[in-house]
């Protein structure tokens, strides 16, 4: 089955913000149900208590400017028997 895009949110953000938002990331996480809202809708998600985590920092250069930049990406993944 091809991958299905349930949510999707990208927004630049203070150093300061986006430490709020994965400390509140985290709470959900280890309470066990992660909520994802924006104005198109939300999405409401159980994690397990062992999903598999996958830290990955990339550096990448834009192919329209030459301009080199970074991402750093935490990964939480599943089966739906894990759940």
């Amino acid at each position: 089955m091809p991958e299905e895009q349930l949510f999707n949110s990208e927004e630049q953000r203070s150093r300061t913000a986006t430490v709020e938002t994965l400390e509140s990331a985290a709470e959900e996480i280890r309470a066990g149900t992660v909520r994802l809202e924006d104005e198109a809708g939300e999405q409401t998600v159980t994690i397990p208590d062992e999903p598999t985590l996958e830290v990955e920092l990339e550096r990448a250069t834009d192919s329209e400017t030459g301009e080199q930049y970074y991402e750093l990406e935490y990964e939480l993944s599943w089966t739906e028997s894990d759940a």
